[in-house]
Order: C-alpha cells, then sequence, then structure tokens
C-alpha cells in the first residue's frame, strides 16, 4: 500500500528536504505541500491524503488549528506532528487537536518516515524521548481531563481495564502480551476492541482515558 502524505511547513527548505527522502520509498506518495495551515486544510479537502505531516508554528492558521480542523472533519486523514518544540505548551494543544504523532525535527530522517507509516496504519506514536512524560503532563493537566475524578466507563471487562492500564503505562502490544501471558495477536484485539468501546480515534486517546479513569496517576 502507498501511503500519500502532504507536507505542511512553511520552511521550503524541510519541506524539499523530506520529499526528496521520500522519493526514494516506493511505499511513501508525496500528494501535496502546504505553507500554513489553512493551505494544508484545503489539500486534505482536494487530494484527501493519508498522511499530514503538520509543522506547529507557520504563519496564518497554525498548525495545531489546522490540525482540529481536519481531524474535526468527514475525512480519514490522519495528522503527524513534526516540529521542534518538544517540551512546550504547542505539544499539549496538538494532542488536544487531534494530533495521532509528535516527533521531532532533530530524529534520524528513517525515523520520521517510520513515523509516518505508523500513523498510517492506524496507531500512534510519539518521539520516545518524550513519550512517558508527555502524555504523563498531558493528561495530569485539570483541563486536559475535566472529569479524571468522575469519568465512568461502562461495558470494558476486567481484562480489557488490565490491557487499558498497560497502554496508559506506555507499553507496546508486544509488552502487553508478555506482560498478561497473552499472545501479541490477542493484546492487539483488545487493544482494537477498547478503541471501539470506548469511541477513542487512537492510542493516545487510550492513554489519556487510562489517565482519566485513574489507572494510571502521572509520575511526580
Amino acid at each position: 500500500m502507498t501511503v500519500r502524505v502532504v507536507l505542511a511547513d512553511d520552511q521550503p527548505l524541510v519541506r524539499s528536504g523530506l520529499r526528496v527522502l521520500m522519493a526514494d520509498h516506493p511505499d511513501l506518495q508525496v500528494v501535496g505541500e502546504a505553507a500554513t495551515g489553512a493551505e494544508a486544510v484545503q489539500l486534505v479537502t482536494d487530494v484527501a491524503p493519508d498522511v499530514v505531516v503538520m509543522d506547529i508554528r507557520m504563519p496564518g492558521m497554525d498548525g495545531i488549528e489546522a490540525t482540529r480542523l481536519i481531524t474535526a472533519g468527514p475525512a480519514t486523514t490522519r495528522v503527524l506532528v513534526l516540529t521542534t518544540f518538544d517540551e512546550d505548551d504547542h505539544v499539549y494543544g496538538a494532542l488536544r487537536a487531534g494530533a495521532s504523532g509528535f516527533v521531532v525535527k532533530d530524529m534520524a530522517l528513517d525515523d520520521i518516515l517510520a513515523a509516518i507509516r505508523v500513523v498510517a496504519a492506524g496507531d500512534a506514536l510519539i518521539a520516545p524521548r518524550v513519550t512517558r512524560r508527555l502524555i504523563a503532563d498531558f493528561a495530569g493537566r485539570p483541563e486536559a481531563a475535566p472529569e479524571r475524578s468522575s469519568r465512568q466507563v461502562e461495558g470494558i471487562t476486567e481484562r480489557e481495564r488490565e490491557v487499558l492500564t498497560l497502554v496508559g503505562r506506555g507499553r507496546t502490544n508486544s509488552e502487553i502480551a508478555e506482560d498478561l501471558f497473552i499472545t501479541v495477536a490477542t493484546a492487539k484485539s483488545h487493544v482494537s476492541r477498547l478503541l471501539t468501546k470506548l469511541g477513542a480515534r487512537d492510542r493516545v486517546q487510550l492513554v489519556i482515558t487510562a489517565y482519566e479513569m485513574g489507572l494510571v496517576t502521572p509520575p511526580r
């Protein structure tokens, strides 16, 4: 399957570098480029890409607002945020807006391409060096989880609750399988059912839900 990608960044050199890099990978196809958030939103309507690689700080409409509009619309396009900012509030804003992944520009290029593939496949990915801190801090903020203490989720089994707890701790499907002595396929099946039952778009939202339910507490 070819992953159709839109590159949204106000720096032409960044877009050019990614486009040239992807040209060597037949499973990745650049179908459009945008220098502003508004252009990115329009391109999603025009060409329906699988993934938008989205910078946050752009003139006019920024990447956060563009992400919000894209994920709220009818398109199935997913957003991977690519930025130089890995420790500020822009990250939290991007996740709240519906981004499925977050990587920083100084990561290895091959890792960025791998992130595009992961997000296109329907999973979520956050740069390893910020994953646990980022999600814990995000979910621990009162504005991020206003109903943490009262939220009740019905219809999930005890096993699914165990899986959700492990997802909230940042475990992969393989690690969940090892912890619970089940197969990877079974772990993946539990995660899929949780996504459906909880109305979650992806793994990031499952992590946030785990914090909202009090199954996992942010590290101090």
